[in-house]
């Protein structure tokens, strides 16, 4: 057995062992995996073992297809077989919203050169005999769909990676996992310790317990799953081929062949629990007692869609544990508050996701950060607010809603409300309509009665018209939108304006009450994100960027050093703010100070410590609405006078409160990009249009990746679009985000926000292209069909910033 490793991955099961092989693709040898028993054990083996290829986060979609065609060459390279079968899939929609659903799904397909189209009913049939079409609106078929073996396709991981040089030691539990002072980890296992520069978590059931070693908690979950597989059907037996397996996800169930039988899988709303204080250590191979009763309703959808399997006797029954996180994606990457240890649990899609999630765990382990953003994978996406009791509600949620379509900005309740600030009730009362961001509660709009909520859907929504009106009134008067959810730092000590030259691309401000924009660049060269720096005394910094990303910027300013005698402080918990903007902002807010608010006196982009009817703010005058306007950071306790103030002086102004889903529209209509949709580690500086702001006559994180990339033509380019009113008028439905752009039948890119631009009366959206110029013409596949539009050379709203700057 070693002694050292570059890494130990700790857990034998499918993902456990893609992790270990893909680090050996890149080059890494000495590496070991640990298992606690045999490998497979514990979720893996007792799988469904489907595979799919399509996923509504366009990122995720790539990879399962990544992972899909995988396994025949692994099959190939080790002489394992994965026991592969792909029929192929065929996908039905009940509904007009599932219809959307797959026909975007069908357009992304088209983009990136997947096979996934629609069929009609005859076709259907002529596959699949067995299924009764009545009453479906729409038929997807998927010629790679289909399912491969649990063990073989972790024993091909495990053969490879041990072909490549890797070692695998069965039941070897570890016992602890000890950082040490040069930022190395001591796994401690009976059979002796390994000394590591990288501790690797895929211990699946066990993942707590693993994070618990190294005084970690996950927010992880246990629940019962159940499938049944059918007697011998005869009319399976008398057919030459596989059948294609169904996704009748509006039936609440999945369905395949299995061997002359089926298979029939739920996610039963009247789900169950499982070890929620932790998973016992001693368990390995066993299943739970079948209770078939509980999905009694998922049961007999499917009988009424394809019949033979009632009159068919069940041959098996299937009855394992899977662990959840609160959204059910996986936890994945590595941990800020712990150097070079790296999670990945609480996987549900494992045989689509496996090879996906490998090569990209083995490119930020290797590499320094992966190919592709995956912040809806990240790990740091939960901090410790996500605690037992949301995790648990937010996974019942999940589990009990598997098949439900997760709409475009959809907010459900479940486990909410979480962290809340002093004027959540005042907002409530004042008929907000609240969403969760990093586990804050905010205003996303503004309803005329108190307890009023969204609806959900891909065309236009109970809040367009509400949110429309916030955006006019901002525009044409002023708004007031809570900005508390942003992440706010302060930076102090002689070293702060070396520190953050040090880490951010802009240089900082020389002046005391100057602000500037600037980067972050990842490892890559590309934008890892973007932040407000204002100098607020010669030894202060403040610093406001995106609070969803809070933790996980957290490993870029770790990267650098601070210097002695200089500090490093989270200001977003003690610190809320509001973002006053529109044309009659000043006068509003000069009511409430006595100081000047003048241009020649408070310009754009410069600061100053005020106080604001009473209270003592940071003010920075800067707005993501594109308009004029105010951020005022204050103390927290003070938030609720401030805000009272603010509600108050607004009413003779004709100011309103305003919401998330109006800032969305009102940044869109100024063509300002946003972080986790425009900004992404993906694009590199020149094709978001922040080159300007990457100085490289200094040295910063990342510089020579940051000089790589922008020495090199862009691939694609940010652009706004304003897309035919017709079009939008006939379908309802404004773009989202992840919506395909095709040019003469070509694919050139992909939205990435959208909007209806209330003040501009034109539907929008920001997107990446390649081979395209302002003034073409392009189609936007909204609810998957091509909406015709125009690729903008500036901005509807104010091209010129002069309100901005007024």
């Amino acid at each position: 057995m070693r002694t050292h490793a570059q890494a130990v991955v700790i857990g034998g099961g499918l993902i456990g062992c893609s992790i270990l092989y893909h680090l050996t693709k890149l080059g890494w040898t000495d590496i070991v995996l640990l298992e606690r028993d045999e490998l497979t054990s514990g979720s893996t083996w007792h799988a469904a073992a489907n595979i799919h290829g399509l996923h509504d986060n366009t990122n995720i979609t790539r990879l399962q297809h990544y992972t899909m065609n995988l396994y025949k060459e692994l099959e190939q390279e080790t002489g394992q077989s994965c026991g592969v079968f792909q029929p192929g899939s065929l996908y039905l929609a009940q509904t007009e919203d599932r219809e959307h659903q797959l026909m975007l799904q069908a357009a992304k397909a088209k983009l990136y050169g997947m096979n996934f189209y629609q069929i009609d009913r005859d076709e259907a049939e002529r596959l699949h005999p067995l299924v009764d079409f009545d009453g479906i609106r729409c038929i997807m078929y998927e010629p790679d769909g289909g399912n491969v073996d649990p063990s073989g396709v972790t024993n091909a991981y495990a053969l490879g990676a041990r072909q490549n040089g890797a070692e695998i030691l069965r039941f070897t539990p570890v016992t602890g996992t000890e950082q040490q002072p040069d930022g190395s980890w001591i796994v401690r296992t009976p059979k002796g310790d390994i000394r590591a520069d990288w501790v690797i978590n895929a211990a699946g059931l066990w993942g707590r317990e693993v994070a618990a070693m190294a005084g970690l908690t996950l927010p992880l979950m246990p629940t019962e799953h159940q499938y049944f597989v059918t007697e011998t059907i005869p009319a399976i037996a008398a057919l030459d081929r596989r059948l294609p397996s169904v996704a009748d996800r509006d039936g609440e169930y999945y369905l395949r062949q299995e061997g002359l039988g089926l298979l029939v899988g739920a996610y039963e709303r009247d789900m169950r629990f499982w070890a929620e204080d932790g998973t016992p250590q001693g368990f390995g191979h066993e299943l739970f007692a079948d209770d078939l009763e509980r999905i009694e309703d998922n049961m007999m959808r499917a009988i009424d869609r394809v019949p033979a399997v009632g009159e068919a006797g069940i041959k098996r029954v299937i009855n394992g544990p899977m662990i959840w996180s609160p959204d059910s994606n996986v936890l994945f990457g590595p941990v800020p508050e712990r150097k070079n240890y790296f999670c990945c649990n609480g996987i549900i899609p494992g045989f689509s996701q496996s090879g996906g999630m490998g090569k990209l765990a083995a490119e930020w382990i290797v590499e320094g950060e992966t190919t592709m953003d995956m912040f809806v994978w990240d790990v740091t996406r939960f901090g410790s607010w996500a605690t037992k009791e949301f995790t648990k509600a937010r996974v019942e949620n999940q589990y009990a809603h598997r098949f439900s379509i997760h709409f475009p900005g959809e907010e459900r309740e479940a486990g909410r409300p979480v962290r809340t600030r002093p004027v959540y009730e005042m907002q409530k009362d004042m008929g907000a309509v609240m969403g969760l961001n990093y586990g804050w509660e905010h205003p996303l709009w503004f309803a005329g009665e108190p307890g009023t909520g969204d609806t959900n859907g891909f065309t236009r929504q109970n809040w367009w018209g509400p949110v429309g009106e916030e955006c006019r009134a901002l525009r044409a008067a002023a708004g007031i939108i809570d900005i508390s959810n942003f992440a706010k730092y302060r930076v102090k000590g002689a070293g702060a304006e070396d520190w953050l030259n040090a880490v951010f691309a802009n240089t900082m401000p020389k002046t005391v009450g100057r602000s500037c924009l600037t980067p972050l660049i990842g490892k890559r060269g590309g934008i890892a994100g973007d932040a407000t720096v204002t100098r607020l005394a010669e030894d202060e910094f403040w610093i406001v960027s995106s609070g969803m990303a809070e933790r996980y910027q957290k490993r870029f300013y770790d990267m650098v050093p601070l210097p002695a005698g200089t500090t490093f402080e989270p200001m977003t918990e003690a610190v809320c703010g509001f973002n006053v903007a529109g044309p009659r902002s000043r006068e509003m807010l000069q009511r409430l100070t006595n100081t000047s608010l003048a241009t020649e006196d408070f310009p754009f982009m410069r600061s100053k410590r005020i106080e604001l009817a009473g209270v003592e703010c940071i003010a920075l005058r800067v707005s993501f609405t594109g308009d004029l306007g105010w951020e005022l950071h204050c103390a927290t306790e003070d938030q609720q006078r401030l805000y009272q103030a603010l509600i108050e002086a607004g009413r003779e102004f004709g100011a309103v409160p305003v919401g998330s889903r109006a800032l969305m529209s009102l940044r869109i209509e100024k063509g300002y990009g946003s972080w986790s949709r425009e900004y992404s580690p993906e694009y590199w500086p020149q094709e978001v249009g922040l080159d300007r702001l990457v100085k490289m006559q200094k040295d910063f994180l990342h510089k020579r990746a940051a000089a790589e990339v922008m020495a090199k033509p862009a691939r694609e380019t940010l652009v706004l679009l304003a897309i035919d009113e017709g079009d939008v008028t006939a379908s309802n439905a404004d773009a989202t985000g992840g919506e395909p752009i095709f040019k003469g039948g070509v694919g050139i890119g992909k939205v990435t926000s959208g909007a209806y631009g209330y003040s501009v009366g034109t539907s929008l959206a920001l997107g990446y292209v390649k081979n395209a110029e302002p003034g073409e013409a392009v189609e936007v596949m909204i609810l998957g069909r091509p909406h015709r539009a125009r690729i903008l050379a500036e901005p509807p709203f104010d091209p010129k910033g002069e309100r901005l700057r007024a």
